[in-house]
């Protein structure tokens, strides 16, 4: 994607997106695997599905409905991916973080992403909900790679802080409030989408890794790139390989997010008014 065919293609989908909505949204979310119910909650919510946006990919995995929400949630306006586009189903890193550089053109400055994530970190559980309070990108992709647009962000962007400590301190005041608790780690980002071997968490529990999921990390360079604010959560939905006797499946995945639906709701519905 050239510079001037990204810049262009940004505005395309971004003025298809205004055509179809009065909402000015200030915090976009991308919601993952099973995560989607937050939809539910928008209120005079326009939906647009994703083959209808100029541009945009479209979803392939089970529990990414595939559509954009734009309206109400917790009173802020928003902007709403349920379900995200991910490099193993064949998209480059620059068009898995294309909705995130379409977020921005439409208003949006801070960003909750999220994901359903394994646990490497043998101290977690399945049902955790963890703050990502940094990443490790092994996808070995970019989404800056290419020719530099100056108008979407500087050439070499500082990545010292991807995801804010200040909304990390607010969600984890929020769980606190609401009576549980919550993990904060390192989410290592992979290509996929093979589930990875126990041989391979071994060495990203060695490398610092607390959890491990397929998406997110391209998202966020690219969000940091635009100069947005980003909150990170991850559902541990299952140990990853080789921690407990058992195979890994997609199934456990759904499984795992519907039994925590309540307490991440509460979570992300309880940090938006605050953000």
């Amino acid at each position: 994607m050239t510079e001037i065919k990204a810049a262009v293609q940004i505005k395309e989908a971004a003025d298809y997106i205004r055509s179809r909505t009065t909402v000015k949204p200030e915090i976009g979310l991308i919601m993952g695997s099973g995560l989607g119910v937050l939809g539910d909650h928008v209120t005079d919510a326009v939906t647009i599905a994703y083959e209808d946006i100029p541009h945009f990919p479209v979803s392939t995995v089970e529990g990414h409905a595939g559509e954009l929400l734009i309206g109400k949630l917790a009173d802020r306006p928003v902007v709403m991916m349920r379900g995200r586009f991910h490099m193993y189903e064949g998209y480059g890193p620059e068009l898995t973080a294309f909705p995130v550089r379409v977020m921005k053109a439409l208003g949006a400055d801070k960003l909750i992403v999220t994901n359903a994530a394994g646990g490497v970190n043998t101290g977690f559980e399945p049902g955790d909900l963890m703050l990502i309070s940094d990443h490790l990108n092994l996808t070995g992709r970019n989404p800056l790679i290419g020719a530099n647009d100056d108008e979407l962000g500087v050439r070499f962007p500082d990545m010292s802080e991807c995801y804010s400590r200040k909304f990390r301190a607010l969600a984890r005041e929020t769980a606190e409030a609401q009576g549980f608790g919550v993990r904060e780690g390192v989410y290592v980002g992979l290509l996929g989408p093979s589930y990875e071997t126990p041989a391979e968490i071994r060495m990203l529990r060695t490398l610092g890794a607390d959890a491990v999921g397929m998406s997110t990390v391209s998202e966020v360079i690219a969000a940091r790139h635009a100069g947005i604010e980003v909150l990170g959560i991850s559902c541990i939905s299952n140990m990853a390989a080789g921690i407990l006797d058992q195979p890994l499946s997609h199934e456990e995945v759904m499984e795992t997010t519907e039994r925590v639906k309540s307490r991440f709701l509460g979570l992300v519905l309880g940090v938006i008014p605050a953000l």
